[in-house]
């Protein structure tokens, strides 16, 4: 475990176990690292060099007050691997950190990046638009960001209990471990990073970053997934990158890499091998 210190000063907490080709996880709003524990120990065991983030405003990095959208994650990014000097690494973002990786992704330097995996992510892009009939209307984040600053710790427990990870639904095993996860990690962060990431992840148009990926993208998504709908999503990011292969899960919720991680894990190592 380390921090680097990015061009502007902010501190960035990171994860890096292992030898091997390098994974390197990207977590979502609002979230860290710790997201991604079952995964990096899942691939540490299968001998790969596992390395995650808290994005600026997460975790333990700086409670950032500037630099919270995508163009900066990504730039943090770019500052880390190559702190790092990681070659042919495979970059899988969740949620948020789909649209990191596919920023990123977009703009890496030759030989830094072989593979790209995106789960239950943002890209295209959220919001409803002309170009976009079929996003979220923006009362919905304006929701969002009224509850966070109306109650920030009712909130991040209101998130994962109900639609996060499908525990709203008829019959779902519920966790409660995984809730109070979830709420310890959303807690950590700070809450104006949070607040301006809303906008991040649901207004950045991501269409270009897509079209401009040229390595090998696997999609994830579930088609029960409640925070980010997968036909306006997974389906439409498979259609835009050069080289897309896409997995649809029946009835899989958001958080499906902690829900079904037996599922999702195995899916993962394959497209790595391949």
């Amino acid at each position: 475990m380390g921090t680097i210190t990015t061009k502007d000063g902010t501190e960035i907490f990171y994860k890096d176990w292992g030898t091997g080709q390098p994974i390197v996880f990207h977590h979502g709003w609002p979230l860290s690292a710790d997201d991604w524990d079952n995964q990096m120990m899942f691939f540490l065991n299968q001998g790969y060099r596992v390395i995650a983030h808290d994005r600026r405003g997460h975790g333990r990095s700086s409670q950032t007050a500037t630099g919270n959208e995508m163009d900066t994650y990504a730039a943090d990014v770019a500052e880390l691997t190559d702190k790092l000097d990681l070659k042919d690494a495979v970059h899988i973002g969740h949620s948020t950190g789909g649209g990191e990786v596919a920023r990123y992704v977009a703009r890496a330097k030759k030989g830094r990046v072989a593979k790209a995996v995106l789960v239950s992510a943002v890209p295209p892009i959220m919001l409803k638009t002309e170009n976009n009939p079929g996003g979220l209307p923006l009362e919905v984040f304006d929701g969002f960001r009224a509850a966070l600053v109306a109650n920030r710790a009712q909130f991040y427990v209101d998130v994962p209990a109900g639609p996060f990870y499908g525990f709203n639904r008829p019959g779902a095993k519920v966790y409660q471990g995984v809730i109070d996860n979830w709420w310890r990690q959303g807690m950590m962060g700070g809450a104006k990073a949070h607040y301006d990431c809303i906008k991040a992840f649901s207004e950045t148009d991501f269409t270009e970053d897509l079209k401009a990926i040229d390595v090998p993208v696997l999609v994830l998504h579930g088609d029960d997934d409640q925070i980010v709908p997968y036909a306006d999503a997974g389906v439409l990011s498979a259609k835009l990158v050069k080289n897309g292969t896409l997995k649809l899960y029946p009835g899989f919720p958001h958080g499906m890499l902690t829900t079904h991680a037996d599922v999702i894990n195995p899916d993962l190592l394959a497209f790595i091998k391949s």
